[in-house]
């Protein structure tokens, strides 16, 4: 079972980075239907079934490049859920009491809600808090896959010294930090707003006049999402506030670093503090990277990648620190 829960987070952050990679090429739509293509298992290549999509959905004709990013990422969300249901079926039939049954539970229920949102998605027409949402739910898929993966693992850090126990409930507000940023930077992502700023460190011009907090976190109505239904204000307030959400979150997470390897006195602490700041580093730096090289799809993709990253070594931290003290 530790083997495949190893294996499923694997798998769950290549359906993250493929999640992004769909948003980011404008897929998102690329097949109109839900869970087939255009009606079939794979995107339609033959003329005949092209013409026949085409003719059933005349307003998103067949775009293979985009029809197949989107299936892609599917095959790869089904594999993960097929998966998780035999992670919990396992977990339900060997139960011992050292064996965890409710994270495994907690997991297929997470999936199956993870594909209604995947579905949503596509019949709301990319609305932004269904996005937001699918992106916050894959983050949760892989966080518990990982909660599971250290559950099942034997592993003690040793000697440490007894203060560092109160720093528990700050690494768990460091979770709290580090979701409320992904989920601003997913809200960011979901309204095409991650180039509203093209300029470093402050937004070009007279940006502070442009803040409008109330229509930047609020739903418009709109046929389609697709590009965004937003004003440049509004969008322009997603991405300053994503920025104050990073200096933020860069300064907690900073400090949270340095008291714990300060004062921890454990090796595996230690280790765990050091992964995570270069992982912290290499997330600023990529963000930043995004403003100034006009978001290029690699560091974007990328940019998604890392925040899962932190995201496992931050929780792994707080684990230790609740569980392993």
């Amino acid at each position: 079972m530790r083997k495949l829960v190893g294996f499923s987070i694997i798998l769950a952050v290549v359906v993250i980075v493929l999640g992004a990679y769909t948003r980011l090429t404008d897929a998102g739509l690329g097949c109109p239907d839900w869970p087939g293509c255009y009606g079939h298992l794979t995107v339609p290549e033959a003329e005949h079934h092209v013409e026949a999509a085409n003719e059933a959905y005349p307003e998103r004709p067949v775009e293979a490049h985009k029809a197949w990013n989107e299936m892609i990422h599917r095959y790869f969300a089904g594999s993960l859920g097929l998966c998780i249901l035999a992670i919990a079926i396992i977990a339900l039939i060997k139960r011992e009491p050292d064996r965890p049954l409710k994270l495994p539970m907690l997991l297929l229920g997470l999936v199956i809600f993870q594909a209604l949102l995947g579905m949503w998605t596509v019949t709301l027409n990319l609305l932004p808090v269904v996005v937001m949402g699918h992106l916050l739910g894959g983050f949760s898929v892989l966080t518990c896959l990982f909660l599971l993966y250290l559950r099942l693992s034997a592993f003690r850090i040793g000697y440490v010294n007894e203060r560092v126990k109160r720093y528990a409930g700050f690494a768990a507000l460091g979770v709290v930090v580090l979701v409320t940023q992904i989920a601003l930077g997913g809200w960011t992502s979901a309204n095409y707003a991650a180039l509203a700023c093209t300029q470093f460190p402050v937004c070009e011009g007279d940006w502070m006049t442009n803040i409008d907090l109330n229509g930047a976190y609020s739903v418009p109505e709109a046929d389609n999402y697709e590009f965004g239904a937003h004003s440049y204000p509004e969008r322009m307030t997603m991405h300053i506030v994503h920025r104050f959400g990073a200096i933020v979150t860069l300064l907690y997470l900073s400090w949270l670093a340095f008291t714990l390897y300060r004062r921890s006195g454990s090796r595996v602490i230690r280790q765990a503090v050091t992964v995570m700041s270069l992982v912290l580093a290499l997330q600023v730096g990529l963000g930043v990277s995004n403003v100034v090289f006009s978001l290029p799809l690699s560091v974007a993709v990328l940019h998604n990648a890392i925040a899962a990253c932190l995201l496992m070594v931050l929780v792994m931290i707080t684990y230790t620190l609740y569980r392993k003290v």
